[in-house]
């Protein structure tokens, strides 16, 4: 028999009422819809399928203890736990039908056209993805390691490093590195530094913080500052339109998890990584559905700084040149607005 809870609770109340999900769950009812399509709720017994998910999604939403949520629930603190635990399982395990690749030539040139708009120029028509990596915050672990989840604005963190496309969803994802890791050796040591993406001529954009490379990995940065000659300042200008949709993807993802990313995980830091990935599962599943919350709030840029950390085994091959003609062609094919200003 399926255990039954009070429908009379007031989230779930609201939920069944068909009343507005954001507020409690932070996803939209059509959003929620495909998430348990996804998970093929119709498998699991217990609290039955929609209450264990929407349990899990208003702990997300909230960021609250597993004490809170159990009040709001009205069912014992230890059932929750087990509920939020097994229900990220079964949302990490869909990871690879959300986050993914494009599978079709088409689906890649819709990647690389949306690149080139975003860019306003047509040099860039061979962008296939941005690049970033995004600190969350956590509570660090007791003992000798817990200084190395400490990073460069002096807070502990584990890493998410993510590729987008042009529209915000997330095309890859990689977590679990401690904050103090600098982003070119989490990018090295990723499955993605030795995949066969981005097919060949394609590049997918970074900024200054990564190298610039053509091999392992096809990976184009901006010019270092102090940034020299016009051409350089129109090149950096358009790379920096199409780059920041990555910025603007982790920003949608924290405003609908504010919760999440805003303040210190309290949760085990092994358990972290699945936090995460489970929150840019639903961002993916969010846009599909055309549930989009504009980012609220930018973060501080980042400030690029350059690590010689040495090898990994794989010859790297500079970018730059290819960088460079990239340069001449958005010199030579201006597509900017005539009065842009480059040089302040």
């Amino acid at each position: 028999m399926y255990c039954r809870i009070n429908p009379t609770v007031p989230v779930l109340d609201h939920y069944f009422n068909g009343q507005d999900t954001k507020t409690d769950f932070r996803l939209g009812r059509e959003a929620l819809a495909v998430l348990l399509d996804l998970l093929g709720q119709e498998r699991r017994h217990g609290w039955g399928a929609t209450i264990e998910s929407l349990v899990f999604l208003f702990w997300l939403a909230s960021g609250t203890s597993y004490r809170v949520v159990s009040r709001v629930f009205g069912m014992p603190r230890s059932t929750v736990h087990r509920i939020v635990h097994r229900v990220i399982e079964e949302v990490v395990a869909i990871r690879h039908k959300v986050i993914h690749l494009p599978k079709t030539p088409e689906d890649l040139v819709a990647v690389t056209n949306g690149f080139a708009g975003l860019a306003r120029h047509r040099a860039f028509g061979k962008a296939a993805g941005a690049i970033d990596g995004c600190h969350v915050r956590i509570k660090p672990p007791s003992g000798p390691d817990g200084h190395c989840y400490r990073n460069r604005k002096l807070f502990s963190s584990i890493i998410l490093q993510a590729v987008c496309d042009h529209q915000g969803r997330f095309l890859d994802t990689y977590v679990g590195w401690p904050g103090s890791v600098h982003d070119s050796r989490v990018l090295r040591h990723s499955p993605l530094y030795r995949s066969l993406y981005p097919p060949p001529g394609h590049f997918i954009l970074a900024d200054g913080g990564y190298p610039c490379l053509q091999h392992p990995l096809p990976l184009i940065t901006p010019y270092k500052r102090p940034v020299r000659g016009v051409g350089a300042q129109r090149f950096n200008w358009h790379h920096s339109r199409a780059r920041s949709i990555i910025e603007r993807a982790f920003g949608m993802m924290k405003t609908r998890f504010r919760a999440i990313f805003l303040q210190a995980l309290e949760v085990h830091h092994t358990f972290v990584p699945h936090v995460i990935t489970a929150c840019a599962i639903l961002h993916n599943i969010c846009l599909g559905a055309d549930d989009i919350m504009a980012p609220e709030e930018e973060d501080e840029p980042e400030d690029d700084v350059e690590e010689d950390e040495g090898g990994d085994g794989l010859e790297a091959v500079s970018g730059a040149p290819w960088r460079d003609q990239l340069s001449a062609e958005v010199s030579a094919l201006e597509e900017a607005p005539p009065d842009h200003q480059y040089i302040q």
